[in-house]
């Protein structure tokens, strides 16, 4: 089974968490573990996260990325840590895939999307971030 690791903003904001549970429950049907699923929780506010202590945090969540097979986040809302974590993935030699809201309010980063080393996808509604998240999964195997 292959181990997917999933980010998403939570400090940096929690605009876009109503598609969050859906692309991870498309992971787990597409036959991936999931690593950060707790990021998808709706009851994850901006600014606060968990409470655990930024140290614990990032070494789990360095672990997490660490012992997954490929990468995948969603960035239409800016987040420090997920851009972070992309280059890192991308350092890693991790096959990633970044998804944007196309109606998002933000622009989505040049330096994610004219990455040639990142397969970006633009989804209008979840059945097309579903689709794609499927697609880069079964490409792993």
């Amino acid at each position: 089974m292959k181990k997917v690791y999933f980010a998403c903003a939570v400090s940096g904001g929690r605009d876009y968490t109503f598609v969050y549970k859906d692309m991870v429950r498309a992971m787990k049907s597409a036959g991936a573990t999931v690593h950060g699923e707790l990021f998808a929780d709706p009851n994850l506010k901006a600014g606060v996260g968990t409470k655990d202590p930024p140290d614990f945090i990032w070494k789990r969540d360095i672990g997490w990325l660490r012992e997954s097979d490929a990468f995948i986040a969603e960035a239409s809302q800016p987040s420090l840590g997920v851009g972070y974590e992309i280059a890192l993935a991308e350092s890693m030699d991790k096959p990633v895939l970044v998804l944007f809201y196309k109606n998002a309010v933000n622009r989505f980063s040049p330096m994610v999307s004219g990455n040639p080393n990142i397969e970006t996808f633009t989804y209008a509604n979840h059945d097309e971030a579903k689709k794609a998240i499927k697609k880069f999964i079964k490409k792993m195997s």
